[in-house]
Parts: C-alpha cells; structure tokens; sequence
C-alpha cells in the first residue's frame, strides 16, 4: 500500500494486516476524491478521516454519507449489503445509488445533520440491489460526525441485515397461528404441557374438560394427579408405565387408554408426548396432545360385531357363501365351503378356487366372472363343484357386488347352491318328456295311416277322409313345433312363435316356391304348447281354403300375415289379394269355420272375424296374449 495513504500519512506503510487487506481501504487510496465535492482526501476535516479509519477497521457493516449529498464510503462488511450495487455507490451520492429509497436517506441526513441520531429496528425496505426486487429488513443506527467546531460533516450508519431472522420469525408466527387454527377448529384435540420439575401440568380448555379439570384451572397450571384421577383403573398402571419410560429414555411416548366421564361414560383418548431431557438426563418438560379417538373406537367395534354377525349368520346357511375384494380376490369362505369340497382352509383364497371347477366348466365360469368384474353386472353360472368325495356336483355360482356411496364396487358376496339332484331329476324328466312325445307323434302318424286305410274301404267317404287326415297332419306339425327338442332333435329353424308356425304350416302348400308371395309383417310373438293346436287348426283351415278357392289357386295371388300387441291381446290378421274372381260370402256356413271360430273363440278366448273383399278373403283374431304363451307343461321343481 502506498505509504502516502491520505488516511494514514505518517504510518510509513505500517498499518495492521488486516486493515492493509482492506479491499475499500486500497479503493479508498485509488479514488480520485477531487472529482468529488469532498475534494481532495488530504484536505479532509480531521474528524472525517478518523471516521473513515474507524469505520474501514470495524467488522461491522457501516457506511459514511459525507456531506449534505450523503457521499458514500463504506468498508468490506457493508459490501453484502450493496450487492450488485458495489463498487458503482462508493463514492457515490446515496440518494442517487439508492433511489428506491431515496427519501428515506435524504430525510435521516436532514435530521441528522440537525443533530439527531436515528436508530431504527428491522426497518423494511424493498431493493432491486441484484437485478430483482426483494423484500429486506434492516437494523439501522445514524450518528453524526462533528468536526472540532461542532458542524456535522458526515453520517455515520451501522447497517446489520436481519432478513433472515424477521423472516424465520414469521414462518414460526404463521407455523403457530396454523396450529392454532388446526387445533381450535377440532372438536377432539386438546394440547397439554407437564413441567415436571414443579409437577405443574398446563392445558388447553378441550384437554381440561375432557380430563374434567376446570379450564381455568387448567391454563395457570395444577398437578398431574388432577388429570390422571379421570383415566380408567384398569388404564392407569399402563399410563403411568409408559410415561415412566418415556421419562428415563427420552422416547416418544404414545398410548390409547380409558377416561371415565362425570357422567359415567367412557371415552376413548389417544395420546401422545416426546419429554424433553436435560443435560443431567432429568426430563424437565413434557409436551404433547390427546386426541378423542371414541367415535373410532366405536366404529371398530360395531365393525366387529357386524363381522361376526355375518360369519355366525353365513356358517349357519345351508349354502357356500363366499366374498372378494373389488378385483376379485377370494379371501373368506362359510364353512359349508369347507365341508362340501374337503379343502383345508385358506387353501382356495385368491385364484385357488379356480382348481376345484370341473375342466370342462372351468374357462366358461372365469369367463362369466371376468365379465362381472369388468361390469359391476351380476354374476350368475351353473358348473360342476369337486365334492369332497372326489364327485363333480352341479351347483349354481352367484355374487353380488356391494358399493359405496360414490358407486365404486368395495366388495363382492357369492353363493353357490348345490343343484346337482335337481339338475339330475330335470334330465330325467326331460328324457321322459322326449319319449312321450314321440310317441304322441306316433300316433298321429298311426291315426293317419287308419284314416287312410278306412277310405280304401269306403271310397265314398275319400274326401271327408283326406279332409281328416291333413287336419290332424296339421295337429302333428303343431305338437312337432312345440313339443320338447334335444340338441339332436331340434330343427336349427325352429321359432316357437306365431311365424313361426305359420311357415310350418304353409309348407305343403309349396312354400318355397311362393317366397315373394307371401309376406310376414309387424310383431311376432311366442306361442305356448297348449295353444299351438287351436292356432295349427285355424291357419290349417285358411291354408286349405285358399288352395282350392283363393289366394294361393291363383297364380297373381298373394298372401300378407301380420301382427300386433293391442295392450293384453295379440291381433293376428290374415290377408289375401290377387284372386281375379269376385269373392263372395259362402251361403251357409261349412264345418272348416264352424272348427275355426270353435279354436279361436272356444279354446283361446279369443275373437274371430272373416270379410270378403273384392279380391281376396281378410280373416282378424284377437287373441288374449295369457292365452297364446299359456303351457300345460310342469314347471320344474327349484
């Protein structure tokens, strides 16, 4: 350093280490102060120079607003509080090199060069010292530097940053108000504080009542045995026990305990504290909080009841009952599970169960089941069990799936009913009812090989004969249509319904061959096996009528068969066109109408009426829809 330093001009270059290190001092010696309204350093009133040796030998962040233009010199502490502002404000005026807070520094120069000093405390001020504006606090103290006839020639400030201190000091506040709120808005928590050494416990007003301390009490202070004397005896040694440890260890302490009520009511607290130990390891504090966990408790507790209610009610139910998780996770089974299939317990949880299906069934019942899982729909299937005598068993799987109030699946129940006797007795009757009604079918073929043989005898009854026959060749179709099918004997065509029927019917007349003249519109309907024989007989009798007298013995005629649902009846109506001769009403009736109305209003209940039109006979039956669907079969027993 230049031994003529205007500050130290008689130190000969030897002034201390740390000072001769000083970056502002070697920028102090560098600056040409002539520039300055100070003018040169030299000339400098001696009380300024002491200043500014002073202030670039302290640690503490300080400056010198020199002059009524508050000239800035400053030393190495304060160049964290200039920021990106250094070195341009040294030497600087500090009304220009600070504008955002220009007036603030420009009334502490007035005041003091008047002869105040100022001191202010975290003093908030907004700076755009990096590029950015930001929020600092600041401790300030402003004194004057009187030169020897008392003027004030300068300010010297202390500047120390307390940024970080106001702002930990908030969060803290905020931390606490955030708390407080927590707490206050809780009907269940309530805070307490134990100071050991003078057995003083400080609460809450929410940890006091439920601990039946007066509040008041409570909030300057009283023994912990005015808390304790509420906890249940069967609780206390446990309380007391854990506390104790927690006492000696230092550990975190927390335990869900009994307090009976003035009223004699229990309620259930869990509470919590970590104890503070001192040097000595004696615990001198212990703070922590009681939550009011009854209403949970009670929750769990009718939660169980419930369990066990529904395990007791499903082991004493003659079916499997079953449960699964929402993705279908088997994890309970009745005890008849257990007893139908011999399995050990647990050993068919998960996808287990999948193994007791006959192979057979297997992938059609996980088909059905992945189908609910994806749906939320009902799960119903018919597959053959393993029985624990080592017997596949019919038995009818169904589930259910349970929600909660959003409508998301939170659980699936299931039973499956053992149905294989009855599946057995249906098969049987079913063979039954197949060899019945061939033989039914036999005799109609027997009854028409008779009636055919008796008119080779009697050639003057020929007609009347063959009229017979095809009538009951038509009751044979009809018992044909609806009598039972196996797989082998059901025709692939085969609609039990009222079209259905007819295109049975219509078949000897040359069905095929009138395709585009016979035309089937509106609504169908399923016919039942005790009214396909009046209908067979009715459309068996307009069939032949309109091969020898209408629609079909002409080669233009055409025939429309339509239906529709008029509330509880089904209105069929037959219509013929296309006949070139004029149709006129018969003059007596013949007994093909008088079997006609006696099929429809006679065995069906229904109404039947007949007009001739110009070109082609209309026929409309309304029949009750009870009527047609009725079937004088046995239902099967459940």
């Amino acid at each position: 350093m230049d031994s003529q330093s205007p500050l130290f001009p008689l130190a000969g270059g030897k002034i201390p280490a740390k000072l001769a290190a000083s970056e502002m001092l070697s920028r102090f010696n560098r600056t040409d102060w002539t520039t300055t309204n100070l003018g040169a350093a030299q000339a400098w009133p001696a009380a300024l120079k002491a200043a500014c040796r002073m202030m670039l030998a302290s640690p503490i962040p300080m400056a010198l607003l020199a002059g009524r233009e508050g000239i800035m010199l400053y030393n190495d502490a304060y160049i964290a509080i200039a920021g990106g502002r250094h070195p341009d404000c040294f030497g600087a005026s500090v009304l220009s090199a600070w504008p955002e807070v220009a007036e603030f520094n420009a009334d502490v120069i007035d005041r003091v060069f008047g002869g105040e000093s100022l001191s202010y405390e975290d003093q908030n001020f907004t700076f755009n010292r990096n590029g950015i504006a930001e929020t600092v606090w600041l401790d300030l103290d402003y004194s004057p530097i009187l030169d020897d006839d008392g003027s004030v020639v300068a300010v010297l400030a202390l500047v120390v940053e307390t940024t970080k201190g106001v702002m930990a000091e908030q969060e803290l506040a905020q931390s606490r108000e955030q708390l407080s709120l927590a707490l206050g808005s809780s009907a269940i928590v309530g805070t307490w504080d134990w100071h050991v050494p003078e057995d003083l416990v400080y609460s809450d007003e929410k940890f006091a009542r439920l601990y039946g301390v007066d509040p008041q009490v409570a909030s300057h202070g009283t023994p912990i045995a005015n808390f304790v004397r509420t906890i249940h005896p069967d609780d206390v040694q446990s309380v007391g026990s854990g506390m104790q440890s927690a006492m000696e260890t230092g550990s975190r302490f927390s335990k869900e305990y009994r307090l009976v009520q003035e009223d004699g009511s229990i309620k259930w607290v869990l509470a919590e504290g970590q104890p503070l130990i001192d040097h000595n390891g004696q615990c001198i504090r212990f703070p922590g909080v009681s939550v009011d966990i009854t209403a949970q408790k009670e929750a769990v507790e009718a939660h169980a009841r419930s369990e066990i209610g529904f395990r007791t009610l499903a082991n004493a139910m003659p079916q499997m009952v079953w449960s699964t998780l929402p993705d279908g996770f088997h994890d309970y089974y009745n005890a008849r599970w257990y007893e139908f299939t011999g399995v050990p317990e647990g050993s068919t949880d998960g996808e287990g169960w999948n193994d007791m299906f006959h192979e057979e069934d297997r992938e059609r019942a996980w088909a059905v089941w992945r189908h609910s899982l994806q749906t939320g729909d009902a799960y119903q299937v018919e597959y053959r069990l393993r029985h624990h005598s080592g017997v596949y068993r019919w038995v009818l799987g169904r589930a259910l799936p349970i929600r909660d109030n959003n409508g998301e699946i939170i659980r699936w129940y299931g039973t499956c009913t053992d149905i294989h006797d009855a599946k057995m007795v249906q098969a049987e009757r079913e063979i039954v009812a197949h060899e019945l009604s061939h033989r039914i079918k036999n005799i109609f073929s027997v009854l028409s090989g008779i009636i055919s043989l008796s008119a080779r005898s009697a050639p003057e009854s020929r007609n009347f004969a063959d009229l017979l026959r095809k009538r009951i060749e038509a009751m044979g179709r009809a018992h044909d249509f609806v009598r039972p099918h196996s797989r082998t004997s059901r025709p692939v065509d085969l609609e039990t319904s009222i079209f259905g029927l007819s295109q049975r019917l219509l078949e000897p007349y040359g069905l095929e061959e009138m395709d585009n003249r016979i035309v089937f519109a509106g609504d169908d309907t399923v016919i039942g096996d005790s009214a396909a024989t009046p209908l067979a007989l009715l459309l068996h009798e307009l069939a032949t009528n309109s091969a020898k007298y209408g629609a079909f013995s002409h080669p233009n005629g055409r025939l429309t068969i339509a239906g529709h649902h008029d509330q509880e009846n089904y209105v069929l109506e037959w219509k013929e066109s296309g006949n070139p001769a004029i149709v006129h009403q018969p003059e007596q009736e013949g007994f093909g109408s008088r079997l006609m109305k006696i099929s429809v209003e006679g065995q069906l209940g229904g109404q039947f009426q007949r007009k001739w039109d110009e070109d082609g006979v209309r026929v409309r039956v309304s029949v009750p829809l009870a009527s047609i669907r009725r079937s004088s079969k046995l239902a099967a027993r459940p």
